[in-house]
């Protein structure tokens, strides 16, 4: 695909120094000279958002803290190693735990579209712990690129804390990058979930849908988890099938995406249908319509009436973006 790399999460160009994770002196001399922690509360990361209405607002950014600051605790042993800055410096994130908001409504964390946030009294205003989702778009490659490996290895850790082997008590080494159990000795890596997202066209047309519980009018393209055993191509091909009865021929591979949300890859597909009657199954989907590319561009435009535009610096909006400018291949 001729823009692969510009889509959102990719291209950052992190150095991810995989070589300094089982050097535990490395790592402490990185966390101590100069070393830059990114904090995430509830997996929210750590954003400075613009306060001053009187300038042209500055874009978000990641806030990384000093290891000495009183939110982190001061230990590399309990971070994920990150990487290496543009400047040789080292780059670790930590979960922050044992605080709650007073007063306030938390019943959107976690939540399909959390547009809260959270304000620690030992950070400045407008330094926020906010859903990666609602400032994707703002952030450089690089620190998009961050945060999402931030996001996805913390995930990993919060639901992998006992073995899968034996059922231990498992623990963080190789700069978060394994665990392993202090019963059997078994280790474990950070889990990637494949997953296929489909551009299906037939003519001039694409094959959206929703899923239940998502804001109304809201539309993507369809997407499915790939299986044990199973190409890239079946994947597309099944979950198409499964969802709306549609049948697809030639399968090609355009992008991916990491997604963490919690921990997923997606890898955006093109295929052609060989039918076109769609046949829902509800326990899948909600609805599903092929549309044109005039009603793509007016949904992009938000003036469809029925269709909300796809989410900005999500691979649906970026393949849909690049079909309506015929820039895929």
């Amino acid at each position: 695909m001729k823009h692969a790399e510009t889509v959102t999460f990719g291209g950052g160009g992190l150095e991810r120094a995989a070589h300094v994770r089982d050097d535990a002196d490395q790592l402490s001399d990185l966390w101590v000279k100069g070393g830059k922690v990114l904090l995430l509360w509830e997996g929210k990361p750590l954003v400075r958002r613009s306060q001053n209405p009187d300038v042209a607002p500055m874009p978000d950014q990641l806030v990384l803290l000093d290891p000495q600051h009183p939110l982190v605790q001061n230990a590399p042993e309990r971070s994920v190693f990150i990487g290496l800055d543009s400047a040789g410096g080292g780059l670790f994130a930590q979960e922050l735990l044992g605080w709650q908001p007073q007063g306030e409504d938390l019943s959107q964390i976690g939540a399909f579209r959390d547009l809260t946030e959270q304000q620690h009294p030992d950070l400045p205003e407008g330094d926020v712990f906010a859903e990666l989702r609602s400032f994707m778009v703002a952030l450089t490659p690089l620190d998009a690129e961050v945060a999402a490996t931030a996001k996805a290895v913390m995930a990993w850790h919060q639901s992998h804390g006992f073995c899968a082997k034996c059922g231990g008590k498992s623990d963080l080494i190789q700069g978060g990058w394994q665990r392993m159990c202090g019963s059997c000795g078994a280790r474990h890596f950070p889990r990637t979930d494949p997953v296929v997202i489909m551009l299906i066209t037939r003519g001039d047309k694409v094959l959206i849908g929703r899923s239940p519980g998502w804001p109304e009018g809201m539309y993507s393209l369809l997407a499915g988890f790939v299986e044990p055993g199973e190409t890239l191509e079946a994947a597309v091909r099944r979950e198409v099938f499964e969802e709306t009865g549609v049948k697809v021929g030639p399968v090609g591979y355009l992008a991916s995406q990491p997604w963490a949300f919690p921990m997923s890859l997606m890898f955006g597909c093109w295929g052609e249908a060989t039918s076109e009657e769609i046949t829902i199954d509800p326990n899948e989907i909600e609805d599903a319509l092929w549309v044109n590319k005039q009603e793509i561009m007016e949904s992009q435009a938000d003036l469809h009436p029925i269709i909300r535009p796809a989410r900005k610096g999500a691979i649906a909006r970026f393949l849909l973006d690049n079909w309506l400018a015929d820039t895929l291949r």
